[in-house]
C-alpha cells in the first residue's frame, strides 16, 4: 500500500472481501475509487496520518519488499484492451507520481525566476548569483528526468532502482548529448545507433526499465549465486545498451514526439475549443485516473516547447472551478452542516490545493454542483486560450498558486491567465448557486 496527497492506495491480492458501503461509513472517509487493480480510499489532507496508522496496525512499514508483489495480480488475467490500458496507466502513474515533489520544488524556483526576474518585477537581475542559482535549480529536475524516472520506474517494474537510475544516467551522459548535437555517427557493438538527446524525456527510460526488469529477473535465475553480485548488474547493462540505444530510446523519442505533435495538432486545430474541453472534463479524468495520461503528455509538451497552451490551461482552470463549485454550494444551501462542509472544501481547494474533498464531498454527493464545475472550468479555459495565455511553469498544485503557471511570458499573459482563473471560480460558483439555491439539504 501507498498514498498520494489525498488517498490511501491498496494493491490487493484479493478484493472479494471489500465492502464499499461499510468503508464509506467510516468517519473521515470521503469516498472510494478503483483505478485499474488499485483500490483507493479517499481521505483528504490528513491521509499521511491515516497512512502511518494503518502501516503501524498492519506492520506494512516493516515489509517494504511486499510492495513489488502487491503490484502484480494474484493470478494471470485474460489479455484485453481494457486490461492493457489499465496496465499502461498503472505503469505511468507508478513511474511519475513519486517524482512530483521534485517537479514541484523545481517549478517553484522556475516560478521565482519568472516572477522576480527581469521579465516581470526585476528584483533578480540576469547574471547575478541568485538568478543563476534559481535558474539551474529550476532546470535540474526536468533535465535529469531520465535519472529520476529511471529510479521510480525501475522500482515500479520490480527492477533494482539504482540500476534504473544508472540506465537513465547513460541516456544523458555528456558524451552522448554532445554526439547528438554534433550528429556524430555511433555504433553499439557494431550496430548503427540513431543518437539522440534524451534529456528531459520520459518514455525512453520507462520503456528501458520495463524491458530491463525482465532481463534482470532472467539473469538472476540463471546466474550462479557466487557471481550474482557482480554478474547480474554488469550483464543487465551490457544487454540493455543495444536494446536501449538502438531500439527503445528512438522508439520512445518517436512516441514522445508523436504525442507532442498530436497535442499541438489538437490545440492548433481546435484552439481555444481544445482547452475548453479539457477544462470541462479534467476533474472527471482525475476521478477515473485518466489524468495521468494527460499529465504525461503535458510534461512532454512542456519540456519540449517550454510552454503548454492547451492541457495546462485546461487543468489550471478546472482546478479553480472546484473552488467555485464549493463556494457556490456554500452560498446556496441552508443546512448548517452542509454549509460548514462546503466552506471547508472551498478552503481546502483554494488554499491547500486539495480538490478531491470538494469533488467527492460536494460534487458527487449533491450531483448538481458538478455542472457548475464543468461550466466554470470550460469558461475560464476558453477565455484564457482565446487571449493566448500559455503556461510557462509546470506547477502541479491545484490551489490559487496554480495561476503562477502563467508566469514566464509577458505581463499580459500573466494577467489574462489570472482573469481566466477568476472566471472559472465565478462561473462555477454562479451556476452552482443557481442550480442549488432551492435545495434545503
Amino acid at each position: 500500500m501507498t498514498h498520494c496527497i489525498t488517498r490511501l492506495r491498496f494493491n490487493l491480492k484479493d478484493d472479494s472481501v471489500l465492502n464499499d458501503e461499510e468503508i464509506k461509513k467510516i468517519p473521515g472517509v470521503i469516498g472510494i475509487n478503483r483505478a485499474g487493480k488499485q483500490y483507493q480510499v479517499i481521505i483528504g489532507p490528513n491521509v499521511d496520518k491515516v497512512y502511518a496508522e494503518v502501516c503501524d496496525l498492519g506492520g506494512f512499514a516493516k515489509q517494504e519488499a511486499v510492495d513489488e508483489n502487491l503490484d502484480a495480480p494474484a493470478e494471470k488475467q485474460p489479455l484485453t484492451l481494457k486490461g492493457i490500458g489499465s496496465a499502461i496507466m498503472d505503469g505511468l502513474s507508478g513511474s511519475l507520481t513519486p517524482i512530483i515533489p521534485a517537479m514541484l520544488a523545481a517549478s517553484i524556483f522556475k516560478m521565482l525566476v519568472a516572477v522576480l526576474g527581469p521579465g516581470m518585477l526585476g528584483v533578480l537581475k540576469e547574471g547575478t548569483d541568485l538568478y543563476t542559482l534559481f535558474t539551474f535549480v529550476g532546470d535540474s529536475a526536468f533535465y535529469f528526468f531520465p535519472v529520476l524516472v529511471g529510479f521510480t520506474s525501475a522500482k515500479k517494474f520490480g527492477m533494482n532502482p539504482i540500476m534504473g537510475a544508472m540506465l537513465g544516467a547513460i541516456l544523458i551522459h555528456p558524451t552522448l548529448v554532445s554526439m547528438a548535437a554534433e550528429g556524430t555517427p555511433f555504433r553499439v557493438y557494431g550496430i548503427p545507433a540513431a543518437v539522440q538527446n534524451y534529456s528531459s524525456t520520459l518514455l525512453p527510460i520507462i520503456l528501458t526499465t520495463w524491458v530491463g526488469s525482465y532481463v534482470e529477473k532472467f539473469l538472476k535465475k540463471i546466474t550462479p549465486d557466487s557471481l550474482k553480485v557482480i554478474g547480474v548488474p554488469a550483464l543487465t547493462v551490457g544487454i540493455m545498451l543495444p536494446v536501449m540505444l538502438i531500439v527503445l530510446g528512438p522508439i520512445g523519442g518517436w512516441l514522445g514526439n508523436y504525442i507532442c505533435a498530436a497535442i499541438m495538432w489538437f490545440g492548433n486545430t481546435f484552439g481555444p475549443l481544445g482547452a475548453m474541453i479539457i477544462g470541462g472534463v479534467w476533474e472527471f479524468l482525475v476521478m477515473t485516473g485518466m489524468h495521468q495520461v494527460m499529465i504525461t503528455q503535458m510534461i512532454m509538451v512542456f519540456t519540449q516547447n517550454g510552454y503548454d497552451a492547451i492541457v495546462s490551461v485546461g487543468a489550471v482552470n478546472a482546478s479553480l472551478a472546484v473552488t467555485g463549485m464549493c463556494l457556490g454550494y456554500w452560498l446556496a444551501v441552508k443546512d448548517k452542516e452542509e454549509k460548514s462542509l462546503a466552506m471547508t472544501n472551498t478552503i481546502a481547494a483554494f488554499i491547500g490545493g486539495v480538490t478531491e474533498p470538494g469533488i467527492y464531498g460536494t460534487g458527487i454527493r449533491a450531483r448538481k454542483p458538478l455542472i457548475g464545475m464543468v461550466a466554470g472550468g470550460a469558461a475560464g479555459a476558453l477565455y484564457a486560450s482565446l487571449l493566448g495565455a500559455k503556461a510557462y511553469a509546470l506547477v502541479p498544485v491545484a490551489s490559487f498558486l496554480a495561476l503562477t503557471a502563467y508566469a514566464g511570458g509577458n505581463s499580459a499573459n500573466f494577467i489574462n491567465g489570472i482573469i481566466g482563473g477568476v472566471i472559472s471560480i465565478v462561473v462555477a460558483a454562479a451556476v452552482t448557486y443557481f442550480l442549488c439555491r432551492n435545495d434545503n439539504k
